[in-house]
């Protein structure tokens, strides 16, 4: 049975990796959680230097899911390269690393340090709801998005999946102007915008008053998001949103996914993306398919 996939010419053993954001580096779950069995662990964020993130209050249970507000907090490149790479070479997986940014300076900044790094691939995330400045407005205008991803491009030595924001008005028209841009591949959806109300403290559950909203809930709205944006480019398309089970990730690679990433899942359960690479390979013996390309497009 073949479950590989090749997304800008780096081969995965397997289509499931980590959400950003969702595993850390991989640290806190190795464990738990044997990472040489995922197709890929995509990094938390990492900026030129170190975030503190939002205050807390941070995050929030809600029904079909969670809100979040951590504001891409992370220690900054220097430690991220002496720390978090060395240990994540120890695995067979491949590396993404997730970049944020308040501006472009900033991200190019990441993007240039990572050039002679032992990585496979770069995610921009161009789409984060709880950042004050720069992400989410980067991904929200096309034509802004565009500029950023040929800027990006232009300095960056590995493969660059852009992340799409789904607080826009048309998902098809983000994806073409990443491509435009000359993305190497597109991944989505990060999270909606949400809000949650104590209405006996008669205050916001999370200091942030919004937060991104991610869990089961999301999923049909992920997955219609990545049927339209794979439909609508030629570039590979990483599908998230909601997903638990090999069966959620099917439907994805039925909606036009050439991967998935695997987020709020790895909070009720550490295992599973090793449950979603299981149950994808059942549903392949299920239906006596031997190569995941055969995996019928809608």
């Amino acid at each position: 049975m073949n479950t590989s996939v090749n997304i800008a010419g780096v081969e995965l053993k397997n289509p499931v990796m980590t959400a950003s954001g969702t595993f850390g580096s991989g640290m806190e779950y190795a464990d738990m959680v044997d990472l040489n069995k995922l197709g890929a662990v995509v990094t938390k964020g990492v900026s030129d230097k170190a975030w503190e993130g939002n205050p807390t209050p941070r995050v929030a249970e809600v029904t079909g899911g969670m809100l979040n507000a951590i504001g891409l907090q992370n220690p900054g490149i220097d430690v991220f390269i002496e720390r978090d790479i060395p240990f994540l070479k120890k695995y067979d997986t491949k590396i993404i690393v997730n970049v944020c940014g308040h501006s472009v300076e900033e991200y190019l900044n990441v993007v240039e340090r990572l050039a002679d790094q032992p990585i496979d691939m770069m995610e921009i995330n161009v789409s984060c709801p709880n950042v004050k400045q720069g992400a989410l407005q980067f991904g929200q205008d096309p034509k802004v998005l565009e500029e950023v991803t040929k800027e990006i491009k232009a300095h960056a030595k590995q493969p660059v999946i852009m992340k799409l924001s789904p607080n826009v008005t048309s998902i098809k028209d983000m994806a073409l102007a990443a491509e435009a841009g000359g993305a190497d591949a597109i991944s989505l959806i990060n999270t909606l915008i949400g809000m949650k109300i104590d209405i006996y403290r008669k205050k916001f559950v999370l200091a942030n008053k919004t937060g991104g909203f991610s869990g089961p809930a999301v999923k049909p709205v992920a997955v219609r998001m990545v049927y339209e944006a794979s439909h609508a480019v030629k570039i590979p398309v990483i599908g998230m949103g909601g997903i638990a089970t090999g069966e959620d990730a099917v439907e994805f690679l039925m909606a036009g996914a050439t991967a998935v990433s695997v987020g709020t899942a790895n909070f009720a359960e550490p295992k599973s993306t090793e449950k979603v690479i299981k149950g994808i390979e059942d549903y392949m013996i299920s239906q006596k398919i031997d190569d995941i390309k055969d995996i019928v497009r809608l």
